[in-house]
Formats: C-alpha cells, structure tokens, sequence
C-alpha cells in the first residue's frame, strides 16, 4: 500500500511539474540590462515583464536580467563587465542594454569579439549616434528631433506662454539632447513662447540623486514667480523629474511629459500614489494617476504618454530579439519592429523613423527613432503623432 501511494505521488508530483509554464524548454537566452528602481524604474518593470512572459535564466527560462550600478559615471567598468559576461553564456542569443549608459559601447565591442552571433540591442543610448551606432546592431532613441518641435507646440495647446528646459553639462555633452534643445528655442520662438534655459546639478556628481532633487525643490517656486504660471517645465533626469511634477503641481504651472515618458515617471512618488495593486497594468495605472493630478489641480495642465518608453523599449527589444532569433522577423524589419511595441503598448499611437546623419545626411538603418501621443491627464490625447514636424526643425543642430 506504501509503495502505491509513493508512486501515486510521483505520478502526481511529475504532473504538476507538466503543468508548470514550459520555460525549461528555452533554446536560447536573452540578456537585459537596465538601470535599478531608484534610477530607472520603467526599464526594469519592462524586463520584469520579459520575465513573467519568458521565464529567469536561473528558472530555466529565456531572461537573464542584470541592473547596473547607480553612480555608472563612476563604476563604467563594473557595467562593461557585467554586459561582457552575458556571452560566456553558450546560450546567449540577445542582449539588450536600456537605458545604454557610457560604456555599453565598449561592453557590445567586447562582446562582438568573443560572440559575434549575439544580437546588441541599445535602448536610449547616453553616447552619440555615431558611437553606438558603431557597435550596436541596433539603438532606439526617443524622437528628441520630432519632440524638439512637438513639446513646444504641446505646450502651447495646454496654454503656455513660457518654457523653461532644465539639465546639466553632462547631457547638454549628448548630441541628441543638445539638439532637442535649440530645436525647442527655435520652436518656441516659431510659436510665440519664451525660452529659458536653467541649470541642475548633475545626479551622479557629489551631491547625487538627493542633492539634485532637493535643489529642483527649492529652485521651482522661485521659477514660477520669475516666469509665470502658464510657464511648462521640463528636465532632462529622471531623478529630477518628481519633485519637478511635486512643485509644478503645488505651484499651478505646466508640465507637457517628461523626458522619458510614463505614468509612473515621477507622477507616483510626486502625489503619493500607491500602485502595488496596478503593476504591469498601464490603463489601471494611467487611471490611478489621473485622479490624483486632478485631485492635486493639475487637470489639464500635466501630461504624459499612456505607457511607459522606457517599459516599452526594453519590452520591445527583447521581444523583437527573440523573434529575429527564431527567424520570425528580421532585424532590417521598421513594421516588426513597431509591432513589437504595439505588443506591450494596446491602443497607443506610436510614430518613429530612421535616424539622419546630421554631416552626411546619410539615413542609418540600425537607429530608429520613436514616440507616442501626448496624454493630458483630465483632457486625454492630444494628437501629437499625426502632427507634421515643419522640415526646417530636422536640420537644426
């Protein structure tokens, strides 16, 4: 009777191991860096989301996740290594690196020398066009070119009359950044706002994540007072962009989207929002958030995109990796590559394009360019993706 019941159980315990998800049966891994939640929590909850879908490496899935440092400026060493060690793995097929901090250039050269059949993949590169474009198979950036124009005239739909763009030396040194810049001092010049350019204390200096936040803080009140209320502000930091909304809010003035657009960017911590319950629902999310701007007054006169870029770009590269992998797309493929993202964003409006060489003018076909309409929180879409950016716009440097 003993010996029965044993193999019953066996039987039954053999069955439950069937009926787990069949991530044991992974043929190929992927690899996905991102920052941690404190830096860039929209990139990690992509990987998660990777990883409900295709199971951990160390589960026996397909998803093998890293984060690298927070001070990366100074530990670039330590995120170089981190990524070459991904192709030690026999397995590796896919590496995704997002946001592509400095180094990651040198981390996919370093790659491509021991595993030339791996996949790079480089979600919002901090390092010039031309740099990763060197090494990646392929880079995504947000639009900062089209967004240059569109933010500005973003702004003036919600009623602002001023713009203040807000950064630092270190990414006013990005060739993307720098341009999205005069692109919006030329624009706001074109659509009758003024222009104002103030500086922040970088985040991975001295003063770190705190320092910055806390001077953004005490800055923004003083700001309003100098510009106006129907002044939109914007900054280039994803730390800095919380007490931003918090004081923007507080202060009754104007905020487009941030940098790297989502609801959770910066609008949770700046409102109190408690979205444990909503996590990976971007419509519950987006609903939770909106009552709390109203709530705070902000109706109207604080914006967003619908899903996170950072959660849909790490989403989107891993899942058209593994589609190039298994020959189901090809890595040349614009309309692949934007159904991937439609995959993780249902009902967003997405519009993008190959990246130009500003010295050649010579189209890169592994760098492309992408955003998502504008979402003013109590007013709802505002149409951002089927507005023409003037030609003009695309060859200011």
């Amino acid at each position: 009777m003993r010996k029965r019941l044993l193999v019953v159980l066996a039987v039954a315990a053999l069955g439950a191991l069937l009926a787990l998800p069949a991530f044991g049966a992974a043929k190929f891994h992927i690899g996905v860096v991102t920052g941690t939640v404190s830096q860039s929590e929209d990139d990690l909850r992509g990987a998660e989301r990777l990883i409900k879908e295709y199971g951990d490496v160390a589960k026996g899935g397909m998803i093998k996740h890293l984060t690298y440092p927070d001070n990366f400026m100074s530990e670039m060493e330590t995120t170089i290594s981190q990524i070459v060690g991904l192709a030690d793995d026999p397995l590796m097929k896919v590496i995704v690196v997002n946001q592509a901090i400095p180094g990651t250039t040198e981390a996919f050269r370093r790659v491509k020398e021991k595993r030339p059949d791996i996949l790079c993949f480089a979600g919002e590169p901090h390092e010039d066009p031309g740099v990763i474009e060197s090494a990646a198979d392929l880079a995504i950036n947000a639009d900062n070119v089209a967004r240059g124009y569109l933010i500005i005239a973003a702004a003036k739909k919600m009623g602002a009359n001023a713009f203040v763009h807000i950064s630092f030396p270190r990414h006013m040194s990005y060739e993307l950044l720098s341009r999205r810049r005069n692109i919006m001092e030329a624009a706001c010049k074109d659509l009758g706002l003024k222009f104002a350019f103030e500086t922040a204390p970088d985040p991975t200096s001295d003063v770190g994540v705190a320092g910055a936040q806390q001077f953004i803080l005490e800055k923004v009140p003083a700001w309003v007072k100098k510009y106006g209320k129907d002044t939109a502000f914007f900054c280039t930091n994803d730390a800095q962009t919380e007490p931003l909304l918090k004081q923007v809010a507080a202060y009754g003035a104007i905020f487009v989207e941030p940098d790297l657009p989502s609801p959770i960017m910066g609008y949770p911590g700046a409102f109190g929002i408690d979205l444990s319950k909503e996590k990976g629902n971007w419509p519950a999310i987006l609903k939770k958030v909106e009552a709390a701007v109203i709530k705070a007054g902000g109706k109207g006169r604080m914006g967003t995109w619908a899903y996170s870029y950072g959660y849909a770009t790490t989403a989107a590269l891993g899942e058209f990796g593994k589609r190039i992998v298994e020959k189901k797309a090809k890595l040349s493929d614009f309309k692949a590559l934007m159904a991937c993202y439609a995959k993780y964003t249902p009902g967003a409006q997405w519009n993008g394009s190959y990246y130009v060489d500003m010295g050649t003018g010579v189209k890169k076909k592994n760098h492309v360019l992408v955003y998502q309409d504008t979402y003013v929180f109590g007013k709802g879409y505002l149409g951002m993706t089927s507005v023409k950016v003037p030609e003009k716009y695309f060859k200011i440097k």
